[in-house]
């Protein structure tokens, strides 16, 4: 069952996804705006041991993530599921340079989807990212979030794999236009 604030209605998990991750030594978040990761980003501009870096294109995130790796910080990039596309080429980095890659993406063309045009990637987004070889973990409740971010970390940090922590639009809800 999802947790709520009693105050203002809203889920709980992005809070706690957020205290997660710093807790695990996160202290870069790359992102480009993007409403599903509202409350990651807006923590993560508020927190002053935290670099939030706003990104024109979401392949910048990889190279970000490298380098991040390069100097012991340890990153993660927030995305939707279009800018999964954008990243294809970016993500043979990954397996070159061998870094661990944590990714957060929102996703849609799913449960409830309203827009057509976010159909053809929000579909192909596992399939992608796994023919780049980017570990996918799906987290579809709020009581999902914690442990599937947790193990992504692990796998991430300690076992030096690219993970992808996928966001489901039954998780987040579905945009309505």
């Amino acid at each position: 069952m999802a947790e709520f604030d009693r105050d203002t209605g809203a889920a709980t998990w992005p809070h706690e996804l957020y205290d997660l991750l710093r807790r695990a030594g996160v202290t870069q978040f790359a992102y480009v705006p993007d409403a599903g990761h509202k409350v990651l980003i807006d923590r993560s501009l508020a927190d002053p041991d935290a670099h939030s870096i706003p990104l024109t294109t979401e392949e910048e995130g990889v190279a970000l993530l490298a380098g991040a790796d390069l100097g012991g910080a340890r990153g993660v990039l927030l995305m939707q599921s279009s800018g999964v596309g954008n990243c294809i080429n970016m993500l043979s980095l990954i397996a070159g340079a061998r870094f661990p890659f944590l990714t957060f993406v929102s996703m849609r063309g799913e449960h409830g989807e309203g827009n057509p045009w976010q159909f053809p990637m929000g579909q192909a987004v596992a399939k992608v990212l796994e023919a780049m070889g980017v570990i996918c973990l799906r987290a579809e409740r709020a009581d999902e979030v914690i442990p599937t971010a947790s193990a992504a970390l692990t796998m991430a940090f300690q076992s030096g794999q690219a993970v992808a922590v996928l966001l489901t639009q039954k998780l987040i809800g579905a945009k309505s236009f």
